[in-house]
């Protein structure tokens, strides 16, 4: 069975690789959670379902990380740690990636 985790933050997220190493990690990058319940970025929301869909034919070895890039001001901000750091590299969000490959599907 595919184990799920949810992390906020870059730092988490490498955390959370580091703890799964040796497994197929697939990571969601998408806009954090408002007050409202529901994420800023209207992209995410309509993708979520669809990539939780296609996580359940994921390998049962699996992790499925889903990283909370911050509210829409920090991520829009060019020098933001997901754009500059050297294996993540985000350009847009959602990003759906296997951890470790140049497999991305991109909003």
């Amino acid at each position: 069975m595919v184990v799920s985790v949810q992390v906020e933050g870059l730092n988490a997220f490498l955390e959370a690789v580091d703890k799964n190493k040796g497994k197929t990690v697939f990571a969601l990058f998408t806009g954090s959670i408002g007050a409202d319940g529901k994420s800023w970025c209207p992209d995410c929301v309509e993708a979520d379902p669809v990539v939780e869909e296609c996580v359940k034919g994921a390998p049962d070895d699996a992790v499925f990380i889903t990283c909370f890039v911050g509210d829409r001001a920090t991520w829009k901000d060019p020098k933001n740690e997901f754009r500059m750091h050297d294996k993540v590299k985000l350009t847009s969000v959602p990003t759906l990636m296997r951890w470790g490959t140049p497999a991305r599907l991109k909003e």
